[in-house]
């Protein structure tokens, strides 16, 4: 039923269908959960909002023996200029399908709508300097992306933690195939997001990537040269993280040898 395999320093497992993705890592991320609950007193989670982590969030809810009143929760991006109630703006998805479900000790909530963006990046940096993440729960985008560091905006060594970013035309193009938007002139083309380090930071990172829309880019994270050209490459960098995927989101891995000897050593970022 599962696949494992090392790419670099990244874990990855592959499952037979999406539903079964989402639960077995809503398990193995319950089961981090609950250790990380017997040795600290509280905890700081980022979580990512998309269609591609809904069965995993919906799994995670269900999970029993954890005492959401002692976790703290973020979410990782934000569109600029979208009114926090609308149904596709990504805080709202959240609350809508795990923050509001579980008695969370709080929730921290980028402001896409802030009178002004770059105070907004420092005030939400100050919170996770103060807050450091235990763990992120993530996706890899079509493009490649983990969080809204697109392509051309991506830096593996960026020196801030949260930054405003222009959006490129796969990444908006996403969201249409996604069905969170009828056309890409719906969707803004301003966001809010964590950038790479900060995401890297935390000791422990799941992610979740099913579907066949990502089979490109699953392909890309295991297989093409480490690089901003390809983001989510930097993931084979580490050793704490694991990468879930689905047949679907596989696909063009079949036959394809373990990724070894991909990872740069020396990187930097590490």
């Amino acid at each position: 039923m599962e696949q494992t395999f090392k790419a670099g320093r990244l874990t990855v497992k592959i499952y037979p269908d999406r539903g079964t993705m989402g639960r077995k890592a809503a398990g193995e991320a319950a089961a981090r959960l609950r250790e990380l609950l017997e040795r600290q007193p509280e905890l700081h989670l980022i979580f990512a909002a998309a269609p591609s982590q809904q069965e995993f969030l919906e799994a995670l809810c269900g999970e029993p023996g954890i005492d959401w009143s002692r976790i703290r929760a973020f979410h990782m991006d934000e569109y600029v200029g979208l009114p926090a109630e609308a149904p596709q703006a990504f805080g709202r998805f959240l609350k809508d399908r795990i923050f509001a479900k579980l008695p969370f000790r709080s929730v921290d909530y980028l402001d896409g709508n802030a009178e002004d963006i770059e105070t907004e990046c420092a005030r939400y940096a100050a919170l996770l300097e103060r807050f450091p993440a235990d763990i992120v729960f993530m996706g890899i985008g079509e493009n490649n992306h983990i969080a809204f560091n697109d392509p051309h905006v991506a830096d593996f060594n960026d020196s801030r933690a949260v930054k405003a970013v222009e959006l490129d035309a796969a990444c908006r193009l996403q969201q249409v195939h996604d069905g969170c938007f009828s056309h890409i002139g719906e969707v803004p083309a301003h966001a809010l997001t964590l950038t790479i380090p900060a995401l890297l930071r935390a000791p422990y990172i799941f992610c979740m990537v099913p579907g066949k829309n990502k089979r490109q880019a699953v392909y890309h994270t295991l297989y093409s040269p480490l690089g901003e050209q390809y983001p989510s490459t930097i993931l084979r960098t580490q050793n704490h993280a694991v990468l879930y995927v689905d047949r679907e989101s596989a696909e063009m891995l079949s036959g394809m040898p373990p990724a070894e000897g991909s990872v740069e050593q020396d990187f930097a970022g590490e």
